[in-house]
């Protein structure tokens, strides 16, 4: 069966990251799994990002359940941890075998008989992106995936992949304190690609970062707009993003449903040029 690809024209607002989801909110009225995903459907937030590496993909499809048909499901492959369990060992695995092999795993973990966008995690280094992307558009050849994705990639592997098979989003770090992305936003809006930003607050460390030279700034934005620090950095995200070329979805992640909200108030958020231009400047100092 061939499936056309799915587009991101009608991209929600925010979508939803997964990666620290985990069984233990189950029944907490804050972090109930299959509660937070209501809650992200009822207030617009449909796509929900997960990946093999999170070991979490069980708890997503039973979050998921019945309200598969209003999200677009997102996961990852390629990147698998070494024995040790240190965070700093892990690999990339990215040839056409793993690539069918992991798509299997994922589908069945999921309880789902496709996937919506299938990323590549991470690039590798042993396998040209060229076999990789082939292999993945095989899966939407056969119905499994809707659309492909990249993760933690170069600007040249988005074009060499984007020659074997449309690529549909790239997903990657975007905040006040990551900003490497800004150089593919040209390329991404020429191949009509969306940029999914992930980790908007910086990993949460915008939260409540007191140590930074950003986190002067964001405290004085924050106080005076009625806002905590980290809805500010995602404010500024979706301004930047409003503001470029091209598709673009924040990704903040969370497992609380008042957390949810309040990044969903973050995105009505509007700050004023001299706010942006401030933050911008620090950051620019940060970076130097």
């Amino acid at each position: 069966m061939t499936v056309a690809p799915k587009t991101l024209d009608d991209a929600p607002i925010q979508g939803l990251g997964l990666m620290r989801l985990t069984d233990n909110g189950w029944g907490d009225g804050d972090r109930d799994p299959a509660g937070l995903v209501r809650a992200a459907i009822d207030v617009g937030v449909t796509m929900l990002d997960t990946a093999e590496m999170y070991g979490n993909e069980e708890l997503v499809g039973r979050a998921v359940g019945a309200n598969r048909d209003h999200i677009t499901l997102c996961s990852k492959f390629g990147v698998y941890r070494g024995s040790s369990g240190r965070p700093d060992d892990w690999g990339v695995r990215a040839d056409p075998a793993t690539v069918r092999a992991a798509i299997d795993g994922s589908l069945r973990r999921l309880n789902v008989d496709h996937l919506d966008l299938y990323y590549l995690h991470h690039r590798s280094e042993d396998t040209p992106i060229e076999e990789t992307v082939n292999a993945m558009a095989e899966l939407r050849q056969a119905g499994k995936i809707r659309a492909l994705g990249l993760s933690n990639v170069t600007l040249d592997d988005i074009r060499r992949a984007h020659t074997v098979h449309p690529i549909t989003a790239v997903q990657e770090q975007w905040s006040l304190t990551q900003r490497d992305v800004e150089l593919f936003l040209p390329k991404l809006a020429e191949l009509g690609i969306a940029l999914v930003a992930h980790s908007p607050m910086g990993h949460g460390s915008l939260n409540h970062s007191t140590d930074s030279l950003v986190a002067r700034p964001l405290a004085s934005i924050a106080s005076r707009v009625g806002a905590t620090a980290g809805q500010v950095a995602l404010a500024w995200v979706h301004q930047r993003g409003r503001g470029a070329a091209g598709t673009f979805i924040p990704l903040p992640g969370t497992t609380s449903i008042a957390h949810l909200h309040a990044n969903i108030a973050a995105s009505r958020i509007e700050l004023s040029e001299t706010d942006l231009a401030q933050l911008d400047a620090v950051t620019e100092q940060a970076r130097a």
